[in-house]
């Protein structure tokens, strides 16, 4: 039989659901920080042209 032993990967599948999901909440926290300082850059410009 040509194919009997297959390779375990399960591991591999894990760590990288693991890093994708990592990146992904990292990028997320980055966007939520941008915007949270952009709207305070906005407040101050509307207070700047008062």
């Amino acid at each position: 039989m040509l194919f009997q032993n297959t390779i375990d990967t399960s591991g591999y599948m894990i760590a990288g659901y693991a890093i994708f999901f990592a990146v992904t909440i990292i990028y997320v926290a980055s966007l939520l920080t941008r915007w949270k300082k952009l709207e305070k850059d906005l407040q101050t410009l509307k207070e700047l042209e008062d």
